[in-house]
């Protein structure tokens, strides 16, 4: 598909739900006594396939014509074990998270995927889990396919987060649910807190607390979940490609509705900022725990800048879509300390790098990130096809380079982005896009 020059881009949209909410969402609601009620989950392919696993071990789980989930969860050490193999397709939040509940459960369950997923290494979750009694068998490499065979009792454990990771960090407490004692993650990098702030919702006895700047969450297990009735806030992973793009194209602007602001998430709005972007947060009001604002954004002169490092884990899958926003900058933007991309869908870096000289755009690789030298607003040479290497955020980027550029720009391959953004292209078209096509 193709992304051409667009008119100035305006309107009122909504994204798709938080991907990292909904997960949480289905889950902790599987593992409640009773009926859960969801609405605004993000109804792609990743969260799809977690509501496929929680169904597999047990729980009841249907959608209304309207929207509405409802999920009838088994109770914290119910769940059943799975017939099948799970496929977890190209959802690494999916695998790492039911490895973290499977891990203290008398069940064994065999983690599946495609080909963009067994190539991301696992070890990072399998090791904690294996010190909390679980018995894990992977791949080469400690990749998928792999088998993970709950200990009952697991052993409470207190680990401290080697890198910076909020799916390591909830696949221990969710682990931790099931298990005897108190299980304590030390957090020396801040990550996206939607585990932490869902579990207390449900009922569990968690607390946080920091000392010397790192964070200690302690869960006390074999918890008792009540059932909740949850809304999703919009995907500000998702809001990023709209507001980028209407920050590049001359005389745009738009309204994103309803997205999730929690500071752990919304780190590229910050550096966004920094670069001069005329953007705000307007009506900003709390939705079931979590902070929530509509995001409105104008087209703006921006300048590069030296993105700080220690923002990285509150805009990790950001990256790639600042990357074509630094693009149409004045200077050069440095992004470092970034090398948790090279194991993501994809090799983020690499994708990027090779994508953007690939349109026109001077880059510069570095171990952990990449230097782009920004055009100052001039429009991007484009003309060329971009292999999306299986990676929805890869796609989205470079169509939204697309509406910016001189030439069309060609992604090869839009199918990846159903894992996380089905109606990206009819949003885009919304707002006016697909008048350039």
């Amino acid at each position: 598909m193709s992304f051409a020059a667009a008119p100035p881009l305006s309107g009122t949209v909504r994204v798709p739900g938080d991907k990292s909410i909904s997960h949480r969402a289905l889950m902790l609601s599987a593992l409640a006594v009773g009926t859960s009620r969801i609405t605004g989950l993000l109804e792609g392919e990743d969260v799809l396939a977690t509501a496929a696993a929680m169904r597999a071990m047990g729980a009841v789980i249907a959608r209304s014509p309207e929207g509405l989930w409802t999920v009838n969860g088994v109770g914290v050490g119910g769940l059943l074990q799975p017939e099948a193999a799970l496929d977890m397709g190209n959802s690494g939040t999916s695998t790492r998270l039911l490895m973290g509940l499977v891990a203290s459960h008398p069940v064994t369950a065999t983690f599946t995927g495609d080909a963009s997923l067994t190539r991301r290494p696992m070890a990072r979750v399998i090791d904690p889990l294996m010190q909390m009694g679980a018995d894990i068998t992977a791949a080469p490499g400690g990749r998928l396919p792999l088998m993970v065979r709950g200990a009952c009792p697991a052993v409470p454990i207190r680990y401290r987060l080697p890198v910076a990771s909020a799916q390591v960090k909830s696949a221990l407490l969710l682990a931790g649910l099931n298990t005897p004692g108190i299980t304590h993650v030390e957090e020396p990098v801040p990550t996206r807190d939607h585990s932490e702030r869902m579990l207390k919702g449900f009922g569990a006895d968690l607390t946080v607390e920091v000392e010397n700047g790192v964070r200690h969450i302690r869960l006390h297990g074999e918890a008792e979940l009540s059932p909740q009735t949850i809304e999703v806030p919009g995907d500000p992973s998702s809001a990023a490609f709209p507001v980028v793009a209407a920050l590049i194209v001359p005389g745009s602007s738009i309204r994103v509705e309803n997205v999730g602001i929690n500071p752990t998430r919304s780190g590229l709005y910050e550096v966004l900022r920094m670069m001069g972007a005329d953007l705000a947060f307007a009506d900003q009001r709390v939705v079931g725990g979590e902070p929530v604002a509509d995001i409105v954004v104008r087209h703006s002169a921006l300048t590069g800048i030296e993105v700080p490092p220690e923002i990285a884990p509150a805009m990790i899958d950001e990256y790639p879509v600042l990357a074509i926003a630094a693009a149409m900058a004045a200077g050069r933007t440095v992004m470092r300390g970034i090398e948790e991309l090279r194991v993501k869908e994809s090799d983020r870096i690499a994708a990027m790098v090779a994508g953007l000289r690939a349109i026109g755009v001077a880059v510069e690789e570095l171990p952990d990130g990449m230097i782009v030298e920004g055009r100052g607003g001039d429009p991007l040479p484009g003309g060329a096809t971009i292999a999306s290497l299986l990676d929805h955020r890869i796609a989205m980027s470079f169509a939204v380079a697309g509406l910016a550029s001189r030439a069309p720009v060609t992604i090869d391959d839009m199918s990846p982005v159903a894992t996380s953004f089905p109606d990206f292209v009819t949003l885009l078209d919304r707002l006016g896009a697909g008048q350039g096509r």
